[in-house]
């Protein structure tokens, strides 16, 4: 039984991995330099959903070089796969000290808010050492990080109302 519920919850990150990343390429940049990270969205999705730290590291790991692989920013390949990791870690954590007494919803909505700045700014630090920055970083923050934020929350919210109505359908249970 057990290995049947890790088949499950390997080809569910799988096909959630999949979303992200196509999710991640055809996302137009929506009048920004950048575009909303709409695989981050969905690795803090697989993150709520999975609870556990392999799969987290994995995920991440995953998830970063599918971002490389598919960035639009000149030289943004590193830094891609270094924010997946440091955010990943970091909305993990988080995900750990809020416990069980938070709802996955307020979880979710805060893995959105927060981890999408985390991400960011990561991405920008990083890039800004490794390759440089097409503007100043505090103004790349305010014009570039906050609205992606922002649209990540809203449209965050619809992927993970989505999945959830879709385990729901499909009566996966994933625990």
């Amino acid at each position: 039984m057990e290995r049947n519920l890790n088949v499950k919850k390997m080809i569910l990150n799988a096909i959630l991995i999949a979303i992200g990343a196509l999710l991640h390429q055809i996302t137009p940049a929506l009048g920004l330099p950048m575009q909303p990270d709409l695989a981050l969205a969905m690795l803090f999705i697989i993150i709520l959903i999975n609870k556990d730290y392999k799969t987290t590291l994995i995920s991440s790991i995953i998830m970063g070089v599918i971002t490389a692989l598919t960035t639009k920013f000149p030289g943004g390949q590193l830094p891609n796969i270094i924010d997946k990791l440091v955010t990943a870690h970091l909305i993990f954590f988080t995900f750990k000290i809020m416990g069980e007494r938070i709802s996955d919803f307020v979880k979710i909505v805060v893995a959105l808010s927060l981890g999408t700045v985390i991400s960011g700014l990561v991405f920008l630090g990083s890039a800004s050492i490794i390759v440089g920055l097409p503007g100043p970083f505090i103004v790349l923050v305010s014009t570039v990080v906050i609205p992606a934020a922002i649209m990540n929350i809203f449209l965050g919210i619809i992927l993970y109302k989505a999945i959830g109505v879709a385990l729901k359908a499909t009566r996966t249970e994933i625990v």
